[in-house]
């Protein structure tokens, strides 16, 4: 998505269709309410009897009310894609994007939550409002804030998931399995430069290195060098207890205590994964990477290196966060059908099995992967169908799925 200001027809299109329809959702119900009759089972006195089901057994709200189906989108506001800290206000409209491609892609209905700022007691508020919803997407949360208050809301009984984090790490390993086979690089015998150590970068080193994965679910890279804006992330750097969650990434990566800059981590890398600053990519690093180089730049809307710039250089596969692109990067390939599935099998949480097991429900949606097709389209429905399947199988699996009535 490009959110810079100007002139474009496109921007003053979307103007006029944000006007128009007054924002991009509403609700409307499901039942009639023509006559008494209609009116005495939707509300009083008969809508009684359901409140006292429920009383009876809380799961019954699956049944008979929307939670079974309903994510809320809750934000601050802080980290907008491409705007920084708008606050919850003018997070509204992109908060409402999310929920219509829930809606879109998956058949889930969703609903924007939006605080104004970050305050001391945002946990409690988002846990306040629990009741009503199947599960919550924690959305454009600023790190290191959004780790901990996705930490702080884990165990209340239906999942959350920070899309920023654990969607962009699932598309990328997705598309890392799928990188591999067109190169012929063993997965486990890679070596990776993560430009960017915010919500996305620490949640795609945490799945490829599997840091707090069991062994049984995740298979480990070779190691994983992560730079962000002071250079390469090691253990004996200083400053890094500031920040516990840079501390776990030097306990767990960069093997050989690598310091300097992001060039220097770059030398003979088999992977480059930006989600990082534009244009901090040269062709001369990627000419310093190993034979047949991956390189995901995703950076938006303009890339850490453009896709034909890192091609000239011997990239055998890129992939950058554009649709414009071949090989897009997105998070929709993930969390309509991570949702689907959680709310399929009711569960309690999403589990890392059922993280691993979307990444590998995308990657098999290509059959036969090419070096311009290592994903499939976003716009393909049948995608979230197989993501859902196999989040919904993971979440009975692992135990995070409550017994269906």
């Amino acid at each position: 998505m490009v959110f810079s200001r100007g002139s474009n027809a496109l921007y003053r299109e979307s103007l006029t269709l944000h006007q128009e329809h007054r924002g991009k959702l509403g609700i409307r119900p499901k039942v009639p309410l023509r006559t008494k009759h209609d009116l005495s089972l939707a509300y009083t006195p008969g809508v009684a009897e359901v409140s006292r089901e429920i009383i009876r057994d809380r799961d019954r709200a699956y049944d008979y009310t929307l939670k079974g189906n309903t994510i809320a989108i809750v934000t601050d506001g802080s980290a907008v894609l491409g705007l920084g800290n708008i606050g919850g206000y003018a997070a509204i409209p992109v908060m409402e994007g999310k929920a219509i491609l829930f809606k879109e892609f998956a058949g889930v209905d969703a609903f924007p939550i939006c605080f104004e700022s970050y305050e001391t007691d945002f946990v409690d508020k988002v846990k306040n409002i629990a009741p009503v919803f199947g599960g919550i997407n924690l959305e454009d949360i600023a790190a290191p804030k959004c780790f901990e208050v996705e930490d702080a809301l884990q165990d209340i009984g239906i999942p959350i998931m920070h899309d920023d984090q654990h969607g962009t790490a699932v598309v990328v390993l997705a598309a890392l399995l799928n990188a591999c086979k067109v190169t012929g690089k063993k997965y486990s015998d890679l070596n990776i430069v993560i430009s960017g150590a915010g919500a996305a970068g620490y949640a795609i080193t945490r799945m490829l290195k599997c840091i707090g994965y069991s062994p049984d679910v995740c298979t480990k890279v070779n190691d994983i060098i992560v730079c962000d804006t002071l250079g390469t992330i090691f253990r004996d750097r200083e400053g890094l207890y500031k920040n516990k969650y840079k501390f776990i990434i030097a306990e767990e990566t960069n093997k050989s205590a690598l310091s300097g800059s992001l060039e220097n981590a770059m030398q003979g890398a088999d992977v480059f994964i930006g989600v990082s600053a534009p244009g901090i990519v040269s062709e001369e690093m990627i000419r310093s990477m190993n034979r047949d180089a991956i390189v995901f730049a995703m950076a938006n809307p303009v890339p850490e290196i453009m896709p034909d710039l890192a091609k000239h250089a011997g990239a055998a596969v890129v992939g950058t966060g554009r649709s414009d692109f071949p090989n897009q990067i997105n998070n929709v390939l993930a969390f309509p059908g991570i949702f689907r599935g959680a709310l399929d099998a009711r569960a309690t949480r999403i589990s890392d099995e059922m993280k691993i097991a979307a990444a590998h429900a995308i990657a098999g949606c290509v059959p036969k992967p090419r070096h311009d097709r290592i994903l499939p389209n976003i716009l393909d429905k049948s995608v979230t169908k197989a993501v859902a399947a196999a989040v919904a199988k993971a979440a009975v699996q692992c135990g995070c799925s409550r017994s269906l009535h």
